[in-house]
């Protein structure tokens, strides 16, 4: 394997790797560590349990501690369903645009990074730099905390952590956080000329949904203050993107699954807001117990992100708004692993190339110009560490 590779032939690596959250994302952790075992560097990983996916970290520099993190996610959406005018697969190159899964988010920054780990194994580093590469981060940022755990004792602790979601450059010091539960609800068979003698998991479920409507209502009503009120929307937000169940129009739903989702601002707690779901939950069950005491409504908690609250005096903030020259204030409602390494003790910030708009979508892209301004971006991050 050659490493004398621009970020871009990177970009293209990374991208012809399907590594869809549902499969594996191994073949992309064996080619990068192949290519920074190449580079003299050593890369430690963090399995999950069954062995199919991985998280990738490495430390280049001096043994010491203080370093800087460049954190990304190796994982991304499914492809399925999406009109694709293009390979999502292969990085193509329009308009001034280069298209392909996760261009954007965020294997952009990823090679970026490594581009970076290249250049920085060959300078004369005064601090060192660690790369840090997640898996699961797009079915709720479940692979960071067990590598930020297994990263202690193994290299130096670093100070700061750059994650590399897409910000258009800019330094966002603040995010929402987050909390899902996995519902399902057991209703009652019988025929529904005989509604009132079964229950209905889909319409004892849409009360729950419904609860979701009425309290973004209220959210809405209540306005923001404080540092709330930067955020877009300025509220706590309640969310339900899938819901299956039923077997026929004429019987009563035995059956149906959903996910609860909690977008929280900084001034509300997470856990607060899954607890008063969870007494909704437990009320309404006990109404479904009252008609057939055999069903019930069962939850397993799906995710759990802390926010990224902003810093007093942050040094991850300092360093970046350094490089970037951007001075304004940027905070955003998606969820990052940022709070995660902020609640193991190290400074954080999101900066990464690219617009959140096009994260996700059909055509998924990141401008040539983004792309750019986070190369400029990583050359000057290679200065600073050899000051």
């Amino acid at each position: 394997m050659t490493t004398a590779m621009t970020s871009r032939q990177i970009l293209e690596k990374l991208v012809s790797f399907p590594t869809v959250s549902s499969e594996s994302n191994l073949d992309l952790v064996d080619w990068v560590e192949g290519y920074l075992n190449d580079l003299g560097v050593t890369c430690h990983r963090d399995y999950t349990e069954d062995g199919r996916k991985a998280s990738l970290f490495a430390h280049i520099g001096p043994e010491v501690e203080g370093g800087v993190i460049l954190s990304g996610h190796t994982d991304v959406v499914p492809v399925e369903g999406q009109a694709w005018s293009t390979d999502p697969f292969t990085v193509v190159e329009r308009d001034g645009k280069l298209f392909g899964r996760g261009t954007c988010d965020m294997k952009g920054f990823d090679a970026l990074a490594l581009g970076l780990a290249a250049r920085a194994a060959k300078a004369p580093l005064t601090r060192p730099l660690q790369i840090c590469l997640s898996r699961d981060e797009e079915i709720g940022c479940i692979g960071a905390p067990p590598m930020i755990r297994a990263m202690q004792g193994v290299v130096p602790k670093a100070a700061l952590a750059i994650i590399g979601e897409p910000s258009m450059m800019q330094a966002v010091t603040g995010h929402k956080g987050g909390i899902g539960f996995v519902t399902h609800v057991r209703g009652f068979e019988v025929h529904s000329s005989l509604i009132d003698r079964g229950v209905s998991a889909i319409m004892e479920a849409a009360k729950l949904i419904d609860w979701g409507n009425r309290m973004n209502a209220e959210n809405r009503a209540r306005g923001a203050t404080g540092a709330d009120a930067l955020f877009d929307p300025p509220y706590t937000t309640l969310h339900v993107g899938v819901i299956e169940g039923g077997t026929a129009h004429n019987i009563t739903a035995k059956d149906c699954h959903f996910l609860m989702s909690f977008r929280c601002v900084p001034g509300e707690d997470a856990d607060e807001w899954g607890q008063r779901y969870v007494d909704e939950v437990r009320k309404l069950e006990a109404q479904m117990q009252a008609v057939q005491p055999s069903s019930y409504i069962e939850l397993s908690s799906s995710w759990n992100v802390p926010g990224l609250r902003p810093e007093e005096n942050g040094e991850a903030e300092a360093l970046v708004r350094r490089l970037t020259g951007d001075n304004a204030t940027h905070v955003v409602s998606y969820g990052t692993e940022a709070g995660q390494f902020q609640t193991e003790g190290y400074s954080a910030v999101v900066c990464g190339p690219g617009d959140i708009a096009q994260a996700h979508q059909p055509d998924e892209f990141i401008s040539v110009a983004q792309f750019e301004a986070g190369e400029a971006f990583m050359d000057r991050l290679l200065k600073t560490l050899c000051e």
